[in-house]
């Protein structure tokens, strides 16, 4: 039997269906269209920003590094341009040693490479990109860019190096500089937003001396380029830019080719020297012995230079004329004369009778080998350098009138010299003993310990800067200068020269009568005292003070011997002096290490350097040989005109010429005593152009 379909039925369950369909189609193409309105109208500004920022980057344009110009305008830093070998750890597909490896097929990649670049990218985890190699040949380069395919994480960029042509040479004062680390990320984050804003996409800063000091004057402002990118990042073309501005020109005090002189006359003794304009402070010479080469730095240094540098016994990193302390000795011995004037404890005519030794509280302060040198006077006393004069003084005085008066001098304080890292030293009084030590039976001064304080020993301690600062205020007048290295900058776009901002100068109120006896008697320690060979023959007159501070301590009723120890336990060399005696033009306090006697070491590189500063001279090769192994006095043989003596220096002086000359243009050298000369001697566009990290 046939069963009949109730249409009726069917076309109502088929409208049923319809309009559900009909319904969801209609939902669906109403949320399409409300989900197209809300991308296309209400978010059209965040998703249009969005894609011109998925299209485009912003880059910033890391300005060229200032150059840094002695004050003859002898270029001491400069920059070059050269290509980089960068990997990106992040990006890369392989394993890094395996990817290292395979690059060194291509482009010879040195262990010294391996382990430079193992230590910054422990150093440097954050870094998207560390080179592997730099100062690519443009064979690498071709090279590289056919296999370039097979390394994804790895480029080669276009870098500017920083650049210090004459290498180790006042290498303590130029100073270097080398990747931003951890720590000053960290201190970065205390800047100002501008200041950090200034520092991005920034990869070097300056670590020592001058590129430390100077560094936000030689850094420059960086600009900002906006760029077209690839789908892969890579950038197509340049939308728009804002120039980046060159980093300030920094003119130094410092006169090179007498920087020069001095570390030749130390040759490979270690000790420091620092030279002074007494009449404003500028500093001509600031010599530590030994240098380094702040080259190696700059890429970063190999662990392997690095032990050598840091662990040598010699400590070539150490800035001597800065940080390193030591005590005064005998050169001490002019500043008591002035304080026992000042205090009136004593007078110039007052007789004191050396007769060798001294004793107090039952021990023997002894004097010359225990040759006494008879009744002596002050004059006498600097000139003879009577230890037993000033070992009663020292009595007389008692430790806190001598720290009192010596505070004013700088000794024991900061000089305020515009580069980073000096110390204090110890300028002794009882106040400092009980701050020192943490024992109370510690603590207490015993007046036997002021006894050594008058002939520059016991707790003295003090920098060869400090020294100079002291005898330059005393050749001056009284009238004390901070000492500075920088004399001017100049503004890379309106080429203007803006004088280093100095303090005016102190006047410490010596009566002239008492200058001119201390003055009178260090003049005549040149004419009949301890450094009368060393200035033999001088056409100027000049004023000086010799002195040997003890390295190590040496027993009661023991004698020095240096024959008997170590080089490293024998007595300091020292020499204080200014020039000419009527009108100071320059004050010298220099000291070679473990030398034994002021006169014997010290004095004639002071000699050598009056010389060349007061009448253009340098010394003959034969000269220079004999003051590096401590056996010459008076200069001998015939000494060079310094304006003929041949610039660039020494070995490698080729390479180091090209180097200048690819910063600037050739700089003639002005005579030894002139003005500085102006910061337009460098070409303009050379600062603009060369500048970099």
């Amino acid at each position: 039997m046939t069963e009949l379909r109730n249409v009726e039925a069917d076309l109502a369950r088929f409208r049923v269906r319809v309009f559900v369909a009909s319904l969801v189609v209609l939902i669906a193409f109403v949320l399409l269209a409300s989900r197209l309105v809300w991308l296309q109208v209400v978010r059209h500004d965040d998703f249009s920003q969005q894609a011109e920022s998925n299209r485009t980057a912003i880059v910033p344009v890391v300005p060229n590094r200032g150059l840094i110009l002695d004050r003859n305008g002898i270029v001491l830093a400069s920059n070059y341009s050269a290509y980089t070998l960068e990997l990106s750890p992040a990006r890369l597909r392989g394993h890094l040693d395996k990817t290292i490896d395979e690059l060194s097929e291509v482009i010879e990649i040195s262990p010294r490479d391996r382990r430079r670049f193992k230590k910054l990218l422990e150093e440097m985890k954050s870094i998207d990109s560390l080179p592997i190699r730099t100062k690519l040949t443009d064979e690498e380069v071709a090279r590289f860019a056919v296999q370039r395919y097979r390394f994804p994480g790895v480029d080669i960029k276009a870098r500017l190096f920083r650049s210090y042509p004459w290498g180790e040479l006042a290498s303590h004062v130029v100073g270097y500089i080398g990747r931003v680390n951890q720590s000053e990320k960290r201190a970065m984050e205390e800047w100002s937003e501008e200041d950090q804003a200034n520092y991005r996409g920034t990869e070097y800063i300056g670590k020592l001396g001058v590129e430390q000091a100077y560094e936000k004057q030689l850094h420059g402002i960086t600009g900002v380029e906006q760029v077209e990118t690839s789908a892969g990042g890579r950038a197509v073309r340049r939308l728009a830019s804002s120039p980046s501005t060159p980093g300030h020109t920094v003119q130094l005090a410092i006169d090179i080719k007498l920087q020069k002189l001095v570390e030749d006359l130390y040759g490979e003794r270690r000790g420091a020297l620092v030279a002074l304009d007494p009449r404003s402070g500028e500093v001509l010479a600031f010599v530590s012995k030994p240098t380094f080469d702040p080259n190696l730095f700059v890429d970063g240094i190999d662990s392997e230079n690095w032990q050598l540098l840091n662990e040598s016994i010699d400590k070539p990193l150490l800035n001597r004329a800065l940080r390193g302390t030591y005590p005064p000795g005998s050169t001490y011995k002019p500043f008591m004369a002035m304080a026992a004037l000042q205090t009136g404890k004593r007078s110039p005519s007052q007789i004191i009778n050396d007769g060798g030794s001294w004793s107090f509280g039952g021990h023997v302060f002894r004097s010359h080998g225990d040759h006494g040198l008879g009744p002596v006077d002050m004059y006498l006393s600097i000139v003879k350098s009577s230890n037993v004069y000033y070992y009663t003084l020292a009595n007389e005085m008692g430790v806190d009138l001598m720290h009192d008066f010596m505070k004013p001098l700088g000794f024991g304080q900061y000089t305020g010299i515009d580069i980073n890292g000096e110390v204090r030293g110890v300028l002794p009084s009882q106040a400092w003993k009980r701050g020192y030590f943490k024992r109370p039976e510690h603590q207490k001064w015993y007046a036997g310990e002021t006894i050594s304080l008058g002939i520059g020993q016991g707790y003295n301690s003090f920098t060869m800067l400090q020294l100079a600062q002291a005898t330059a205020t005393l050749a001056n007048g009284g009238v004390k200068h901070r000492p500075h290295i920088v004399l001017a900058t100049e503004d890379p776009v309106s080429k203007a020269r803006i004088p280093a901002p100095q303090p005016p100068p102190e006047n410490l109120g010596f009566k002239p009568e008492h200058v001119a006896v201390v003055r009178k008697a260090m003049v005549g320690v040149t004419q009949q005292g301890t450094s009368t060979r060393v200035f033999a023959g001088a056409p100027y007159l000049s004023g000086g003070k010799t002195g040997t501070a003890q390295a190590v301590t040496i027993g009661q009723k023991e004698k020095y011997n240096a024959k008997k120890m170590e080089e490293h336990q024998r007595d300091h060399a020292l020499y204080i002096a200014f020039a000419p005696a009527d009108d100071p033009k320059i004050a010298i306090a220099a000291l070679v290490e473990n030398a034994g006697f002021g006169a014997a070491s010290a004095a004639p590189i002071t000699r050598r350097v009056f010389d060349y500063w007061l009448l253009g001279q340098y010394p003959s090769e034969e000269d220079l040989e004999a003051v590096r192994r401590g056996q010459a006095a008076a200069p001998i043989g015939k000494p060079r005109n310094a304006s003929e003596v041949a610039w660039p220096p020494g070995a490698g002086g080729a390479a180091a010429l090209a180097a200048t000359q690819a910063a600037s243009a050739p700089v003639a050298a002005a005579p030894a005593a002139s003005a500085p000369a102006p910061l337009a001697l460098v070409p303009a566009s050379a600062a603009v152009k060369t500048s970099a990290h």
